[in-house]
């Protein structure tokens, strides 16, 4: 699969590591530093390329958008239109000091992307932190974390799903793309324990019984 991804950030290379590993092909784009894209690529494997927000979302099957809240509305204006695209989202509208959200409750980061690029197929995951990603395993002493996702199509939903699997971690259906409401909010108690309270790499796991 082609994967294009819009940013290059800790977390965009720490899902592009996995992905390669497991044969995808990806495009990074979007960074105010075009050594720092090249650099990231080959960090990442060989079979990572860089290019234009645009240029990604062609040549990917799949395009991810892993920007800053407050980048959303840039990064989508040079990506253009994302008509039919399977969108993997993993935004939350954080602040920029993390001291809160910028919106939820009543909306969410998801929603407000869907209704920026409405022919979209958005689908939300909150993945595990950047670090978690970047280091030797995502498991804690052996547990997969979960790994809530939302959305309304439920094709890309289930594409969505493989990819997060292939992050080694557990991949659970939120269900429609508004319980993102929902979503965002926990990510941000995550943000909050790790971070505030100084607890470290933290993540969530679902028990069912």
């Amino acid at each position: 699969m082609n994967i294009g991804i819009i940013g290059a950030g800790n977390m965009g290379s720490g899902m592009g590591k996995f992905w390669v590993k497991n044969g995808h092909n990806l495009m990074f784009s979007y960074s105010r530093s075009s050594d720092k894209l090249k650099s990231v690529a080959a960090a990442v494997g060989e079979t990572a390329a860089v290019g234009t927000p645009a240029e990604a979302v062609q040549f990917g099957d799949v395009v991810v958008l892993a920007v800053s809240w407050s980048a959303v509305e840039d990064a989508l204006q040079a990506a253009g239109s994302l008509d039919g695209k399977v969108v993997l989202s993993c935004v939350n509208a954080l602040l920029p000091d993390m001291s809160g959200l910028a919106v939820g409750t009543s909306t969410s980061a998801a929603e407000e992307i869907a209704r920026l690029a409405p022919g979209a197929r958005l689908v939300e995951a909150m993945p595990v932190f950047a670090e978690v990603l970047h280091s030797p395993s995502p498991r804690f002493e052996g547990v997969q974390p979960t790994v809530f996702y939302c959305g309304d199509d439920e094709e890309a939903k289930a594409i969505v799903a493989d990819l997060l699997r292939e992050l080694d971690v557990e991949p659970i259906d939120a269900g429609p793309l508004k319980n993102a409401r929902y979503v965002e909010p926990s990510g941000m108690l995550l943000v909050q324990l790790a971070y505030a309270q100084g607890m470290g790499a933290v993540a969530m796991k679902l028990l069912q019984r």
